[in-house]
C-alpha cells in the first residue's frame, strides 16, 4: 500500500469510528498537521454523511459489554486483544481492497467513455403513406441480428405480411426471411448468411400474402420497401 492509500485506510477508520481510543487520538494529533489526512477525512465524512440519514438511532441497553463478556471463556480478555488485532488488519485490508476497486471502476469507465463509438445499428421505416410508419425494421449489423414490428400495419382477413431481402449476395433477388408476427410484436431473424456490407446495401421488402407465406417463393402482392439508416448513437 502506498502512504498515499495508508491515509485514505485511516481516514475511513477515523470517519467510521472503528479506531480504539489511543488510535483515534494519535489520528486527531496527526489530523490537526497533515493537510492530507484533514482531507481525506473530510472526503470520507462527505461520502458517509447521507448514510445517517438511513439508520434511525438505537440505545445500547445498559449492561450489555457485561454480559457479553461474562458469556465469553475465562481467558476472553486475551482472546478479545487478539481478535482486535484481526479485525484492525481485515478492516484496514477491505478499506483499501475498496479504494483499488473504486480506482479500478473508475479507470475502467474513462477509458470506455474515451473510446469512439462505433454504431452498429441501423434502421429501416415503411411508410403506410406519407405521414404513417407501417413497420420498423432494426439491424445490428455487429450481430447479423433484424428485429421488425408492426406500427399501424394490421393484415386483411386471410391475409399474413412476410418479409424480403434483396441484397448483392441473391443478385438483387427478392428473399424470404419469414412471416412477421400480426399482434404487434417483434420478429427476429438472423442474418449470418450475409455478409455485413451487403446487409449494410440491401433492400428490404414486406409484401401482403397469403396465410402462410408467399406460393411462388418471391412477393406476389402489394409490398412496402426501405433500406438501412445509420442511426446516430
Amino acid at each position: 500500500m502506498t502512504e498515499r492509500d495508508e491515509i485514505d485506510v485511516l481516514a475511513g477508520e477515523y470517519v467510521l469510528g472503528t479506531l480504539d481510543g489511543p488510535e483515534r487520538a494519535a489520528a486527531q494529533a496527526q489530523r490537526r498537521r497533515d493537510p492530507t489526512l484533514e482531507a481525506a477525512i473530510l472526503a470520507w465524512e462527505e461520502r458517509l454523511a447521507p448514510l445517517a440519514d438511513w439508520v434511525p438511532p438505537v440505545r445500547v441497553a445498559k449492561g450489555m459489554l457485561a454480559r457479553i463478556e461474562a458469556k465469553l471463556p475465562v481467558d476472553h480478555a486475551a482472546q478479545i486483544v487478539l481478535l482486535q488485532r484481526h479485525i484492525r488488519r481485515w478492516r484496514r485490508v477491505a478499506i483499501a481492497t475498496s479504494a483499488a476497486a473504486a480506482c479500478l471502476l473508475l479507470a475502467i469507465g474513462l477509458r470506455e467513455l474515451s473510446r469512439p463509438h462505433v454504431s452498429g445499428t441501423y434502421v429501416a421505416v415503411f411508410q403506410k403513406d406519407d405521414a404513417s410508419p407501417a413497420f420498423l425494421l432494426t439491424v445490428d449489423l455487429a450481430t447479423r441480428v433484424l428485429s421488425v414490428r408492426p406500427v399501424l400495419a394490421e393484415p386483411p382477413p386471410g391475409k399474413s405480411y412476410q418479409l424480403w431481402i434483396a441484397s448483392d449476395q441473391s443478385g438483387g433477388t427478392p428473399q424470404s426471411l419469414g412471416l412477421i408476427e400480426a399482434k404487434g410484436g417483434n420478429t427476429q431473424r438472423a442474418l449470418v448468411e450475409y455478409d455485413r456490407a451487403s446487409v449494410e446495401r440491401a433492400t428490404f421488402g414486406i409484401s401482403l400474402e397469403p396465410i402462410g407465406g408467399s406460393p411462388t417463393g418471391r412477393p406476389t402482392g402489394p409490398a412496402f420497401h426501405a433500406k438501412l439508416i445509420k442511426t446516430s448513437r
